[in-house]
């Protein structure tokens, strides 16, 4: 019957890998992951599949099992937005389940921690994490070979920027606070990364300033690598919005030291300072330190300035320095 047959083929959804009975789905869909030759199709209707069994506590231990983290890392590289957006909702999905969260340990202890940092570059792949950042912590805590702590670091980071309250009710300041002190300068710069995005939140302005972080922030202002100036500066910038913040950074003589930095030319660098500055103007002994460097403020910006972001940058600075009651 050629409308039967019409029928049941409109009933198929195309969006979906078709599914072996019992314990072989979720390997047949692995297969079909791995195979060399599959196509972009077939990648995704194989996830969509796969992202509908996690709902069964039975097939997350299947899939863990199976070797789901060591495929990520291939997934992950694919050269297809979907395919990675459906890879982040798959881990989501297994983190976000107690038995998924139980296998956090070894998600940590194996080589998926380039995975992990892979994947929290995605801002899906950092909700997914966020499950994790207990753990992470710990590990961090314990870690002292320098690259793995450099991954760890960063994937903080990742995922601190889309939500910084988990790693906060953590404690996670302090931690971080300490590597911001170690040797490598690779260390320094994620840690420093990372101390950034804690100081966005209310909470986090107030615990860098209650654990002292900002001495050792204002000591990375020396360092020759200018992503580390500029990760540092970032936290005095988010700190020094609150009332404390602006205290201790004065305390610390950070002005001249901006003022100096600005002049690299690197505009992430550039902007970070005068806006640091900025805020720092809304202190009246701010704004008294700043009226005598307002030529220099003035001439960057002026129209001469090519880069639009960085006049109207310094002109809100000058605008700032000058408001009188």
């Amino acid at each position: 019957d050629t409308s039967s047959s019409g029928t049941n083929a409109a009933m198929v959804d195309q969006t979906r890998a078709p599914i072996a009975f019992g314990r072989r789905a979720v390997p047949q869909l692995f297969e079909v992951l791995q195979l060399p030759e599959t196509d972009v199709m077939h990648r995704r209707r194989a996830l969509v599949s796969l992202c509908d069994l996690m709902h069964d506590p039975q097939r997350i231990h299947q899939a863990v099992d199976g070797g789901v983290l060591e495929q990520l890392e291939v997934l992950l590289k694919d050269e297809d937005a979907t395919v990675r957006k459906q890879t982040c909702e798959l881990l989501h999905l297994i983190c976000g389940h107690n038995i998924g969260r139980y296998y956090n340990t070894a998600i940590l202890g194996c080589s998926t921690r380039q995975v992990m940092n892979r994947l929290a570059m995605l801002p899906a792949g950092a909700k997914a994490l966020l499950a994790l950042v207990p753990k992470l912590l710990t590990k961090l805590e314990e870690e002292e070979e320098e690259e793995v702590q450099v991954l760890l670091l960063s994937t903080l980071s990742f995922c601190s920027t889309l939500d910084a309250l988990p790693a906060l009710a953590l404690d996670a300041v302090s931690l971080v606070r300490q590597k911001l002190l170690h040797s490598s300068q690779d260390v320094r710069r994620e840690a420093a990364a990372a101390m950034m995005a804690l100081s966005v939140p209310e909470e986090g302005k107030r615990r860098v300033c209650k654990e002292a972080v900002l001495p050792e922030v204002v000591r990375l202002l020396q360092e020759a690598d200018v992503k580390v100036q500029a990760n540092a500066v970032a936290v005095i910038m988010y700190t020094a919005i609150t009332t404390e913040g602006k205290m201790q950074c004065l305390d610390l003589d950070v002005v001249p030291v901006l003022l100096d930095l600005k002049r690299r030319r690197r505009k992430a660098l550039v902007m970070y300072c005068l806006r640091a500055l900025t805020t720092l103007a809304e202190a009246p002994r701010g704004r008294h330190l700043l009226m005598e460097q307002l030529p220099l403020l003035e001439k960057w910006s002026e129209v001469a300035e090519k880069d639009e972001d960085i006049r109207r940058a310094a002109q809100t600075a000058v605008r700032v320095i000058t408001w009188a009651p």
